[in-house]
This record gives structure tokens, sequence and C-alpha cells, in this order.
């Protein structure tokens, strides 16, 4: 069970995820990525009966929601069930700079300061939650794919348009990291 709660070195973990990639496209022509779900919901709740929704999302969604499942299964069972004991090891400076910005409670996977239901019930805390959620949602759209499937399937697959949304990705997360964020929290 020791090795359930420890995380996985990355000479494993990269390898799976590099094999997975390529195992899902040449036995089922799937691409590895999460954003589809978003569509595949809106189609079973189509409200206004738009176009861009119209189609059986039971058949073209199994296979995404499926993985959606897993994902969420998989990180209940390593956040609870498998969780380790531990407190996590964070470089001192590290501790340093989050101190800076008001975050003082550094149990358990993530800053309470910043994920819990106290946290999420403050303006900042909405502001996150609701702008970053639509700005998400909007971009994974417009990208054509999330992080994971731009980053993992489609560099993979040299698509030019992954290469393109990957550094915009992080030239997003730097500029809220260093620019945004500290200005709202």
């Amino acid at each position: 069970m020791d090795i359930l709660s420890q995380p996985m070195p990355w000479y494993i973990a990269g390898p799976i995820i590099g094999l997975t990639v390529p195992i899902l496209l040449i036995l089922g022509g799937k691409m590895f990525g999460v954003s589809a779900n978003l569509r595949h919901a809106c189609a079973a709740c189509n409200f206004g009966n738009v176009e861009f929704f119209n189609y059986d999302w039971k058949e073209a969604g199994w296979w995404n929601i499926t993985f959606l499942v897993g994902s969420v299964l998989g990180g209940f069972l390593g956040g609870y069930v498998f969780a380790n004991p531990e407190p996590i090891d964070l470089a001192a400076s590290t501790i340093a700079d989050l101190q800076a910005l008001g975050i003082q409670n550094f149990d358990g996977l993530v800053p309470a300061d910043l994920i819990s239901w106290e946290a999420l019930g403050t303006p900042a805390g909405l502001i996150v939650l609701v702008l970053g959620g639509f700005l998400v949602g909007f971009g994974a759209r417009y990208a054509g794919g999330c992080t994971s499937g731009h980053a993992i399937s489609g560099l993979s697959d040299l698509q030019l348009a992954s290469l393109m949304a990957v550094v915009g990705f992080f030239i997003g997360g730097l500029l809220m990291t260093y620019f945004i964020y500290p200005l709202i929290l």
C-alpha cells in the first residue's frame, strides 16, 4: 500500500502518459483530452436547440465521459483513500512567496487559504471561480481543445495549432500568476 500513497516518479508516470496517447489513437482513434466533455454536457441539455449541440452525444461522447468519470474517481482515490499523511515538502522560497501573498496554511495538498469553502465565498474566490471558469471553458472551446489535449495529444501529433495553443497557455499562466492573481488577493 505504501507505493499507492507516494507520488509516482516521473520516469514511471511520464512513459505511462506517453504510451497512453498512441494506444488511444491507434486502437480507438481517440485523442487524449477533457474539454470535449463540455460540449457533450451541453448537448445532453440542449435547451435552446442550438445546432452545434445537435448530435448523438451518447455515441460520440461515451469515451470522453468515461475518461472524465475515471479521472474524478482516480483523483478521489489518490486524494482521500491513498492520501499520503506526510506534509507536502515545499521549498523555503516558495513558502516565503506564498506567505507574501497572504497564504499561511500549508496543510494538505493545496493551501486552505485558497481552496476551501470559506475562501470560495469571498469576493476574490467568486471572481476566480466564475470568471476563471468561463475563461477556461471559452478558451478551451475557442482553442479547439484543453491543455491536456493540446499539450499531450496535439504536440505528440506534431500539430502546429497545438504548439501555438500551449505557448498561449503558458503566457496566460505566467500573466495570471505574476500580474493578475496578486492584484485580486
